[in-house]
């Protein structure tokens, strides 16, 4: 399997984590993913009055430069280690 199916398969994944995932590991699932499948920042960051599309950029914004690959790597990565959380509690 290749590293794009591979997370592909884990983007669904990601879907079925638990309710119980904190906001901070939805932020950093939201930033890896957005590097792996768009690239850097290419919007300017939501105002002050949108607090949650803030976070989501901010969240994006803190990945920057990192290369697809990378991203993709992380991002797996990161929802084993959340599943494996989840399996533990």
């Amino acid at each position: 399997m290749g590293l794009q199916e591979e997370f592909e398969e884990y983007a669904e994944k990601a879907k079925t984590l638990p309710d119980s995932t904190s906001n901070e590991n939805k932020l950093i699932l939201y930033g890896l993913y957005k590097q792996a499948t768009v690239g850097n920042v290419n919007t300017p960051r939501p105002g002050i009055l949108h607090q949650r599309d803030r976070a989501k950029w901010d969240a994006w914004k803190a990945v920057e430069g990192k290369s697809k690959e990378e991203a993709m790597s992380d991002y797996i990565t990161k929802v084993k280690q959340l599943q494996e959380e989840a399996a533990n509690c």
